[in-house]
């Protein structure tokens, strides 16, 4: 299996290619990937950049480059659900872009032509679902709806209207549903597994708590998602 894993932020892929055994560094188009054998499957490691049109062209540039039999999202993630606590994790089950509105014939957060929601593939999910009834991970990972657009959430007001359009969004982003259109489009199977950094709303000033999640976070924060990976190339 040849499974590639992409993080929008340097500090996120610092996290996993510790895990990489004698990575192999490869340069294709802007991007720099990073390639490795674990259980005899062929592991590859980039980093996108942050927000959406990055998101896209590094997706491109993967699938046409290296063909991944799956493609997992890895990184951070703003908490929308107010039951959610840092470093718990999302697993993305719907991916929608909350920012995108192409006329009052299509739904909101949908592109004109494509579905208004992107699923995650269902034998990823259920391997998520597995390894958490199993208690493999470290902290509660939730599967539900992550919500994706070109801005960071720091105020009541976007958060109440996300909230509004979407009922029941756990997460937000800036990559996650590009990543899932991209992997639509090419019917690549695909995956978005956060890690909450902040809870919009929960705290009154969420950069602070965002940039204590950097400040304190460990390689704790990425063991779960090491471990998704690691169960997948095991055949678990």
């Amino acid at each position: 299996m040849k499974i590639g894993i992409i993080c929008a932020l340097v500090k996120e892929r610092v996290q996993l290619l510790e895990h990489l055994p004698n990575p192999e560094k490869i340069v294709s188009g802007p991007f720099t990937f990073f390639v490795s054998n674990l259980n005899g499957n062929e592991l590859i490691l980039t980093q996108s950049g942050i927000a959406k049109v990055n998101a896209a062209t590094c997706a491109v540039e993967f699938i046409n480059r290296f063909a991944p039999d799956a493609i997992i999202n890895s990184g951070v993630a703003g908490g929308l659900d107010p039951k959610l606590n840092p470093l718990d994790v999302v697993a993305g089950k719907e991916y929608v872009h909350h920012d995108v509105f192409c006329g009052p014939e299509n739904e909101w957060g949908q592109v004109q032509g494509l579905p208004s929601i992107f699923l995650a593939d269902k034998k990823l999910l259920a391997c998520v679902e597995k390894l958490q009834k199993a208690q493999v991970f470290s902290r509660p990972v939730h599967t539900g709806l992550i919500c994706t657009g070109d801005q960071f959430i720091t105020d009541s007001h976007k958060l109440q209207t996300i909230r509004e359009n979407f009922p029941g969004a756990l997460a937000c982003d800036m990559e996650s549903a590009s990543f899932a259109q991209v992997c639509y489009l090419y019917k690549v199977p695909f995956l978005s597994f956060r890690i909450i950094s902040d809870v919009v709303g929960k705290e009154t000033n969420n950069e602070a708590q965002y940039d204590n999640f950097w400040e304190t976070v460990t390689q704790t924060a990425f063991a779960n998602t090491w471990a998704f990976v690691s169960a997948l190339a095991a055949n678990k």
